[in-house]
């Protein structure tokens, strides 16, 4: 675990949090099995080993990013040292109570360093802060190191959505009881 800061976005942070690389690497997926025979759907996730390693590309529009923090309720950064590493954005949920992350990144480098657990953590007590008593992760369903991540963190899978992305990619979602 590495010593950093959370604290809320300052003007300043948005060339830094522009530039993080919001790819990443997996070498597991959660892959979607669905079958409907008449009035039954059956939908089943399972992990599956990748052949190799492969390289994830962020599902939104990086070049849309200032504009849609604009309308979260919420934006918290990860400091070290003094310089921005990585940021956790928030939106009230459209039910009552809840919060969901639709943003969590952190620098290459400094990945797998407890950083993104931190933004976490800060984001429940954000949550918390707001009247929520539910914390809701969005992930895709290739993106193995958060689904772990949301696991350590006492995060439970809650559901999914089939192309939520404009890329087409399956939306994982995790909650937890705040």
């Amino acid at each position: 675990m590495v010593n950093v800061i959370v604290r809320p976005l300052a003007l300043a942070d948005l060339t830094y949090l522009i530039d993080i690389d919001h790819s990443y690497h997996t070498d597991y997926v959660w892959q979607m099995e669905y079958q409907s025979t008449g009035q039954e759907v059956k939908v089943r996730f399972k992990e599956t080993r990748l052949p190799r390693s492969m390289r994830v590309e962020y599902p939104h529009d990086v070049g849309r990013l200032i504009d849609d923090w604009k309308d979260r309720d919420g934006l918290l950064v990860a400091e070290m040292e003094e310089d921005p590493v990585g940021y956790i954005s928030l939106a009230k949920g459209s039910a009552p109570e809840f919060v969901s992350v639709t943003d969590l990144v952190v620098v290459r480098r400094l990945r797998r360093h407890g950083i993104g657990m931190a933004l976490v953590r800060a984001a429940q007590t954000w949550a918390n802060e707001h009247n929520a008593n539910r914390l809701v992760l969005e992930m895709q369903s290739k993106n193995y190191p958060a689904i772990s991540m949301a696991q350590k963190l006492g995060f439970e899978f809650c559901g999914y959505n089939d192309r939520f992305y404009a890329n087409q990619d399956i939306a994982l979602f995790f909650a937890k009881r705040l």
